[in-house]
């Protein structure tokens, strides 16, 4: 069975994952194309400069100056920079940051569920200063290095905390505070139970809630039922598979927990209005 690409930062994956590299020295004159493939780690690029192409869970980006790509551990993407672009990137899992400081695990879900940031020229100059803190630490190691770093980490993860405050400032939609740390928790399960886990009132039980509560979180948050986004996922995860490898349908569906063939297609069919098979030909 294929399987999509997944480049790994450590074989243990309790270890530490954490580089950082000058993208205009890693291009070296050099267009850089990647094909379709997913990470075991959180990747973070950031462009003072740049072009090309970046495309997230299917969803196309054109890259540009003054722009932060975030991306969570099992996304998938395929990127094309051209060969001018300036700026850093950064690959980093949780082990690495978090060291069970819920205040950080909660920053990292915030930050994590936008994949894209744009900022204006004055706006991005304090997150790619402390971008170029972080390299320059990582380069020279000096005593206490990963400590400074890991502080900067904090600063650079809280400018894109504001940033998703302040362009968000006048939406009503975004809920309390604890409407969006209980959404970002279920979003976490539903990463890593969606195989299993295909119910709402699954989630709401392994998150101490009933079914009416979390309904409310999510309508309050997103504007969607828990059933809705269970969905969503799910398609996306399919959408994964059809694309980025050359699985048969029934292999996929099996991979995504449906143990009926023809009953998988009939969800695909639902929500997409084609065929698995139809959206992997028009899609290709």
């Amino acid at each position: 069975m294929q399987e999509i690409p997944v480049r790994k930062g450590n074989a243990n994956s309790n270890e530490s994952i954490f580089a950082i590299k000058n993208v205009e020295k890693m291009l070296s004159g050099k267009r850089m194309i990647q094909n379709l493939h997913r990470h075991d780690f959180f990747f973070l690029l950031a462009l003072g400069q740049g072009s090309g192409f970046h495309e997230i869970d299917f969803v196309p980006y054109d890259v540009c100056a003054h722009s932060i790509f975030v991306l969570r551990p099992g996304q998938v993407h395929q990127l094309t920079l051209n060969k001018e672009s300036t700026g850093y990137l950064l690959n980093f899992n949780a082990n690495s940051y978090v060291a069970h400081d819920r205040a950080k695990v909660e920053l990292l879900r915030k930050i994590s569920n936008l994949n894209y940031y744009r900022f204006d020229n004055e706006d991005f100059k304090k997150p790619i200063s402390v971008l170029e803190a972080i390299f320059q630490e990582f380069t020279n190691k000096d005593e206490g290095y990963q400590e400074v770093i890991n502080a900067n980490l904090s600063i650079l993860l809280t400018e894109l905390s504001r940033k998703i405050g302040k362009d968000h400032n006048n939406n009503n939609n975004n809920g309390t505070p604890y409407s969006q740390e209980r959404l970002e928790e279920f979003l976490e399960l539903l990463e890593t139970h969606s195989i299993t886990c295909k119910r709402a009132a699954q989630y709401a039980e392994m998150m101490n809630l009933s079914l009416y509560q979390l309904n409310a979180i999510t309508k309050s948050t997103l504007d969607k039922t828990c059933s809705e986004l269970i969905n969503e996922h799910i398609i996306l995860e399919a959408k994964r598979y059809l694309l980025a490898t050359s699985n048969q349908v029934s292999s996929i569906a099996y991979d995504l927990g449906y143990d009926d063939t023809s009953y998988f297609i009939r969800f695909f069919k639902k929500h997409m209005g084609c065929s698995p098979k139809v959206f992997r030909h028009n899609f290709r």
